[in-house]
């Protein structure tokens, strides 16, 4: 039996996997570019035997469905591994991991052994059907799709918390450097990861149902929709991310300072109330803060003083991180531009030091608690004239 939508949906899911594949195919051989290559290749594979299923072929090589299943348990990994290529800067990945990974296709095998030895080709054709099958040989199927949702599910979660933690980490390493990190955050990896998350474990929840003869009136349709949208955006953030360089990416892990060291200060007293009035001085009286880009290597040269020095001082005496500091400086200047000029909202965000309306929004409504618009609107309101 043919089932033409899902069929339809997850040929367009093949063919664009495919396309991004033949893009990064082209590109230098680095190790972004490898876990892509290994990410979207597990895609392939996994709506290939979907597909498999969906348009029928599977009467013509029984033998075939589900082979693509344990291929699916390393989709979460692969991502992790991608995430772990652009943002992090250990040029290698944690052996742990990999074998841990690698342990969650071993696991559904081993568990899809009753299925593969125990049924024929020809009665997994039977199964297909209610009026066809076999009572005893659906309950080892049943028993199968179950226990590769679980460890699908497991894994999944595992790596997708780890790729968030990574997330994480990587832009509070550029907070400490830099005083824009649209560009260099992937912010865009955040909701894609939790789009994937809620496709995947709707996935899980849809493949398991399957099994039990549970239908709902969106199964076999909402599903693959909802996989179109995810892949196309993410294929598409994916591709268009440029390649961040060792000192965009932070600190290698193996040198990162751990809680313990990040709260104890090394430098006296003295010495970060000095640097700290240099800092004061640079910002108010030389406003490099206007500077776009400006970052922790520029500041330092200006003012003399180590990368380590300042961010030390930030952290222990002035109780804040490079990103808020400078930026502090830039909403205060737009504050008063806004009051004292009708220039257009954009152009004063670029005039101050941004390179990035929705950074300046954010940060314009993080640190005064309103959107500038409606800081203007507020300030026109008390001073009409």
């Amino acid at each position: 039996m043919v089932h033409i939508l899902p069929t339809v949906l997850y040929s367009c899911i093949m063919g664009i996997t495919l396309l991004a594949l033949l893009e990064v195919f082209k590109r230098p051989n680095d190790r972004q570019s490898a876990c892509l290559k290994g990410l979207l290749l597990l895609l392939l594979i996994h709506s290939a035997g979907e597909l498999y299923v969906y348009s029928g072929a599977f009467v013509y090589a029984p033998s075939l469905v589900g082979v693509h299943i344990p291929f699916r348990v390393l989709l979460g990994a692969a991502l992790y591994f991608y995430a772990h290529a652009s943002m992090s800067p250990d040029k290698g990945t944690n052996k742990r991991m990999i074998i841990l990974a690698l342990s969650g296709p071993v696991i559904v095998i081993l568990g899809m052994l009753p299925f593969i030895l125990m049924i024929s080709p020809a009665e997994k054709v039977a199964l297909a059907m209610p009026s066809t099958r076999d009572p005893e040989l659906w309950k080892i199927a049943v028993f199968t799709c179950l226990f590769t949702t679980i460890v699908f599910i497991f894994y999944t979660l595992l790596y997708l918390v780890a790729s968030l933690k990574l997330h994480n980490g990587h832009r509070q390493q550029l907070m400490e450097r830099f005083s824009e990190i649209e560009q260099r955050s992937l912010e865009w990896f955040r909701p894609v990861l939790l789009i994937w998350g809620a496709v995947w474990l709707m996935y899980a929840v849809e493949f398991s149902l399957s099994a039990l003869g549970w239908r709902w009136f969106g199964s076999g349709i909402l599903l693959p929709i909802l996989e179109v949208i995810a892949l196309a955006i993410f294929v598409q953030k994916a591709l268009n991310q440029k390649m961040l360089t060792d000192s965009e990416k932070g600190l290698p892990h193996d040198i990162q300072p751990n809680k313990t060291q990040t709260r104890s200060a090394l430098l006296s007293v003295e010495k970060m109330q000095f640097i700290a009035s240099k800092l004061e001085h640079a910002m108010k009286v030389d406003k490099l803060f206007l500077q776009d880009n400006l970052s922790l290597n520029k500041l330092s040269e200006s003012i003399s003083e180590s990368e380590n020095h300042i961010s030390e001082t930030l952290s222990q005496f002035m109780g804040t991180k490079f990103f808020q500091f400078v930026n502090c400086f830039r909403i205060e200047e737009a504050k008063v531009a806004l009051q004292s000029s009708d220039k257009l909202i954009t152009n004063i965000a670029f005039d101050v030091g941004f390179n990035s309306k929705t950074t300046f929004n954010t940060t314009f409504k993080k640190l005064v608690g309103h959107t500038p618009s409606a800081y203007r609107k507020s300030l026109l309101e008390r001073n009409p004239h």
